[in-house]
């Protein structure tokens, strides 16, 4: 499977299909307290010697405080 078929699954599906026991996985957030609405999907596939990493973020986001 390439990395580039997980872009903007679901974050749960996307680490099920990743058969890597280095994986790590990054939330994006935005820069002001807010809370995320939605779906959390991969944005991006990182792949090295260090193992696997999921960048992730929401479908969207509402500012809180």
């Amino acid at each position: 499977m390439s990395s580039g078929e997980l872009i903007f699954t679901p974050e749960h599906e996307a680490r099920a299909r990743i058969d890597d026991a280095r994986l790590h996985l990054r939330v994006l957030r935005p820069p002001y307290p807010a809370v995320g609405c939605g779906v959390l999907r991969v944005l991006r596939v990182r792949e090295d010697d260090a193992g696997t990493e999921l960048i992730v973020g929401y479908d969207g986001y509402e500012r809180i405080g």
